[in-house]
């Protein structure tokens, strides 16, 4: 992945990395300048969504106001330019995960639909009663009830490997769960409710010592890690343009060329035909088969624009940043009485859960709003997660690469004040 070094301004807060300027950053995100209950917006529920820099912003509105017409089959100048950028956008993708063309980028609504997609189109029509698909404890259940859906109704078996009380995916466990009925691994890149990194390229390595294929979740690692899917040699890899700083409504499935190619359609429509009679019809080539109907046209074309943000900044920078944030708001955390963190995997991304002694999240939530102060509380799409632990809801604060080392300050002071009215 090429990176863009940004010097350090002077001035700038400290704990970063000499290559990366946060305070130039957060100029780039307008709604980093609100004021919530009179308090400045501290912003750590990235988890759930990004905030989208000016540049995202501009790539939107510019579309509508200077580029809207339907794409594909126009040949009038709107349409020529509008297909363009939205078949540009498509290649951006393509590149930003290493994918080796871009037919193996699917446009669809979410990582949710993509997983979908996966489950019912490639999944189901090999799916015998007795077969396996194996997940972990610590999926969204976006990478959890798809599977369970196409299990009913094929007769399959889901399977979980365990995670230890670190949040740690249990290797040895998972190696021993693999077995000649496995049709599918199923993996989140980096948990949503605990950070955790999991080892992929291992995971994808034994099954397919197995010839086992592999789907990778990467929601929550695409806005921050460096990915190439070549590389990790994953057969599905899906994305969320939100989480990613992007617009929400528009993610991407990445597929091996070979395997969508032998893949029936997902949906039926407009666009993922080349002929239609009532007699029969003859579908379109990849990646236009798997996109039925008029796209989302605005959000892949400010996915596009979300990609090129990103990797102006560059991920390398983007992560090293986000480590030592983390790092320091882990110790930050730690020391406040009464706090327990949920999550502490030796590779986490920069996903902190935790609990205020005996202190409901949600009230944990609502006190560190008045302070200005955006976490997400709950399960946080991740229930096994929690019943794991024996809990039923953490606080989350999620960093970014617009956040600061006294936003993390003010987070604790927050949670200082939550022991006061609770205590």
């Amino acid at each position: 992945m090429r990176t863009t070094a940004i010097t350090a301004q002077p001035g700038s807060a400290q704990h970063r990395p000499d290559s990366f300027d946060v305070e130039r950053v957060r100029r780039d995100f307008p709604i980093l300048q609100r004021t919530i209950n009179g308090k400045p917006l501290v912003y750590l529920d990235n988890a759930a969504t990004g905030q989208k820099p000016q540049a995202v912003i501009d790539t939107i509105s510019r579309y509508y106001a200077a580029e809207n017409a339907n794409i594909h089959r126009g040949v009038h100048r709107l349409s020529v330019d509008a297909t363009a950028a939205y078949e540009g956008a498509r290649a951006k993708v393509q590149r930003f995960i290493g994918a080796a063309r871009p037919e193996e980028i699917i446009f669809v609504r979410s990582a949710t639909e993509a997983i979908n997609l996966v489950a019912q189109a490639y999944l189901r029509p090999m799916l015998e009663p007795g077969d396996e698909v194996l997940i972990s404890t610590m999926e969204h259940h976006s990478n959890i009830v798809p599977w369970q859906i196409v299990c009913e109704q094929t007769g399959s078996v889901l399977r979980v490997v365990p995670i230890n009380d670190a949040g740690e995916y249990m290797f040895e466990e998972y190696e021993q769960l693999l077995s000649s009925r496995t049709r599918l691994v199923a993996v989140t890149h980096v948990s949503n409710a605990l950070g955790t990194i999991n080892p992929v390229r291992r995971i994808i390595e034994v099954a397919h010592q197995r010839d086992i294929p592999v789907l990778v979740d990467g929601a929550q690692a695409a806005p921050h890690l460096a990915i190439d899917v070549k590389e990790l040699d994953c057969d599905f890899y899906a994305i969320s343009g939100h989480k990613m700083f992007g617009p929400s409504g528009i993610g991407a499935l990445y597929g091996k060329y070979e395997l969508l190619d032998d893949m029936p359609p997902y949906q039926g429509g407009g666009e993922m035909i080349l002929s239609v009679s009532f007699e029969g019809t003859v579908y379109n080539h990849v990646p236009h088969k798997f996109e039925a109907g008029t796209p989302n046209i605005a959000g892949a074309i400010g996915l596009g624009a979300t990609v090129d943000y990103l990797q102006q900044i560059g991920l390398d920078n983007i992560a090293a940043y986000e480590h030592e944030l983390l790092d320091y708001a882990t110790e930050a955390l730690s020391g406040v009485p009464d706090v327990r963190l949920i999550g502490t995997a030796k590779h986490k991304a920069a996903v902190l859960s935790f609990l205020v002694g005996d202190i409901h999240p949600h009230d944990v939530g609502t006190i560190l709003d008045l302070e200005g102060i955006a976490v997400r509380t709950g399960h946080h799409c991740a229930q096994p997660v929690m019943q794991r632990f024996g809990i039923t809801a953490t606080a989350r604060a999620s960093l970014a690469l617009y956040n600061t080392t006294a936003e993390i300050d003010a987070l604790v002071a927050g949670v200082g004040k939550v022991r006061k009215v609770f205590g």
